[in-house]
């Protein structure tokens, strides 16, 4: 859920936390007005790559509770040597990976 919407310059100071912790970690969007920082986000997203990784307990439980909320999986979970990660989509042009190890 957005946290924070603060106008900066030109742009805006976004912020996004979990509705089950707002006060906890908080994650600033990159303004995709800087044309840099979009080239970078497309490139990533058409090339497949994660644009970050969270680390998480249990992997294969939280991807059930987030596809019971409509999270599309490019990855479904898979073994990849000591970890197992998953992959989706964020619905703005980001690939998230979770991993557990």
């Amino acid at each position: 859920m957005k946290k924070r919407d603060l106008p900066v310059g030109g742009g805006r100071w976004l912020t996004v936390v979990s509705a089950d912790d707002p006060n906890g970690a908080e994650l600033v969007l990159e303004p995709m007005g800087f044309a840099p920082a979009r080239d970078y986000q497309k490139a990533l997203f058409e090339a497949g790559i994660p644009a970050t990784c969270f680390g998480v307990g249990n992997l294969h439980a939280l991807c059930e509770r987030l596809k019971k909320q409509g999270v599309v999986f490019r990855t479904e979970p898979t073994q990849m040597g000591p970890v197992s990660i998953a992959v989706f989509d964020d619905t703005c042009g980001h690939l998230i990976q979770i991993a557990q190890q």
